[in-house]
């Protein structure tokens, strides 16, 4: 794969970031023509210089005091070093060919350099066959330029600017966390990804299952081909079983020519179920059939199709409660539970992760919106602490894009964060007001939660725990 490809097909995927720099700098290897190579990235919470990415088979990894040897004096000055053939310098640190038992002959080492100059790393490379020249250090100052756009453009572009507070820690682009919690989820979307088993994500509204989905697929050997989702909390019971699987011409009135369906979109890849417990019983046990046999049956046909598809589900349903009370098939409820990760509500996460996630966003909407120069303020990421995040991951993120959109000056200040709180706290509004029928304070709490979801309703039949037919005849009252 060409370096260009891997700049940019990848960036915006939920790749895991440790192989998609080992895949950036075998890339450089192997156009320095140099025997091995190490892409450094600055640890600025503890003042280091850490190997993330090494053809280093003798050492787990590489830590470096900034100005320590000849890539953290490149880190710590931003000057790149070119040492030839046999030549010695005095800032080689000879205690890292002691511990591997390699033997430096030659070396080039160059920053890598963010848009606004700050150095985000550093490129080195070593032992090329006749040794480096000046057009080889021009070469790799310009990857070095490539390769610290591409960071920036990564979940990592916010951890590797200069002031960052908490150490580096990062495994799958586009999901930030480093808690305990968020660990456990990682570890098993990496075995998750590597079978062909189905997975079951949990976890509430928010908290980035879809993004789990996607990492499982494309860290997946099902990666080059599609990723399809199917939201079963926004169709109408009447039109899953249609937009799985398809139709034959003339199955019904308007049906003038055949549809494949989802199930056939996603031949080679990936089908995510999303909100598979608000499937109706009457399509559970087709569901059952293509999980369990890779089979099924276009609306009108007969013909048996087979399916080469990688399924994965999720749910923000207490699937064990459904099953007792006979709304979910207890079948269907074993076979779509292979693999089940569950994905912690961002409460859960503890404050460290939330200002990985403050800074992530932050500088993701600055960099949209085209506002460097802004800054958040003690007061503002205080209030973010304070805040109990009902809806999570994703209340978070809006709530950041619009007070970086609606910042007038320098600063995002208090007043610029709607996090309203007064529409969480839904019994002081209502049980101190004139007493209301229990229709009218449905009434209300629905219009309350539509408007939190942004007028998304699929998502706030979600969050009510209700059908979306339900929520139009809601509204339509």
């Amino acid at each position: 794969m060409s370096f260009d490809a891997l700049t940019q097909n990848q960036l915006n995927d939920q790749v895991d970031l440790d192989a998609l720099l080992g895949r950036l700098m075998d890339e450089v290897t192997r156009r320095l023509g140099a025997d091995r190579g190490t892409l450094y990235l600055v640890d600025h919470a503890r003042g280091e210089l850490v190997s993330r990415v090494a053809d280093l088979p003798e050492l787990a990894e590489i830590r470096l005091r900034l100005g320590e040897g000849i890539a953290g004096w490149v880190a710590r000055t931003g000057e790149a070093v070119f040492v030839p053939r046999g030549a010695d310098d005095a800032r080689h640190a000879s205690r890292i060919d002691s511990q591997t038992g390699y033997q430096t002959q030659s070396l080039l080492a160059v920053p890598i350099r963010a848009a606004g100059e700050a150095i985000l790393g550093v490129l080195q490379v070593l032992n090329k066959p006749g040794g480096f020249d000046e057009a080889d250090a021009a070469r790799l100052t310009r990857l070095g330029r490539e390769i610290g756009a591409a960071l920036e453009r990564t979940s990592l572009g916010a951890q590797l600017r200069p002031g960052h507070a908490l150490p580096l820690s990062f495994r799958f682009n586009h999901i930030v966390g480093a808690s305990e919690a968020m660990g456990a989820v990682f570890e098993r979307t990496a075995r998750a990804a590597r079978t062909e088993a189905i997975v079951l994500l949990r976890g509430e509204s928010g908290t980035g299952k879809e993004l789990i989905a996607r990492a499982v697929h494309v860290n997946s050997p099902r990666a080059a081909a599609p990723f399809v989702k199917v939201d079963c909390a926004a169709l109408p019971s009447q039109l899953i079983e249609n937009e799985l699987f398809g139709h034959e011409r003339g199955a019904f009135t308007s049906a003038d020519a055949a549809s494949a369906g989802q199930v056939a979109a996603a031949e080679g890849g990936t089908l995510f179920l999303d909100e598979i417990g608000e499937l109706p019983l009457a399509v559970q046990g087709k569901i059952l059939r293509l999980l369990q046999d890779k089979t099924y049956q276009r609306v009108g046909g007969a013909r048996v199709i087979r399916a080469d598809v990688r399924f994965v589900c999720a749910t923000h349903r207490d699937l064990e409660r459904a099953v007792a009370e006979g709304r979910f098939r207890q079948d269907l409820y074993y076979r779509s539970r292979v693999i089940e990760i569950r994905i912690p509500p961002l409460r859960a996460r503890g404050p460290k992760d939330l200002d990985r996630l403050i800074d992530y966003f932050f500088l993701k909407y600055k960099q949209a919106h085209d506002r460097p120069e802004l800054e958040i303020t003690a007061a503002a990421r205080a209030r973010l602490h304070d805040h109990s995040w009902p809806g999570n991951v994703r209340e978070l993120e809006n709530a950041l894009s619009a007070a970086v959109i609606l910042s007038p000056g320098d600063s995002l200040d208090v007043s610029l964060l709607s996090l309203n709180e007064r529409l969480y706290d839904t019994d002081v509004d209502l049980f101190t007001s004139p007493i209301k029928s229990m229709r009218a304070i449905e009434s209300d709490y629905v219009r309350f939660v539509l408007n939190r979801c942004e007028g998304n309703r699929s998502a706030a039949a979600r969050v009510l725990g209700i059908g979306r037919n339900t929520l139009l005849r809601y509204l339509k009252e």
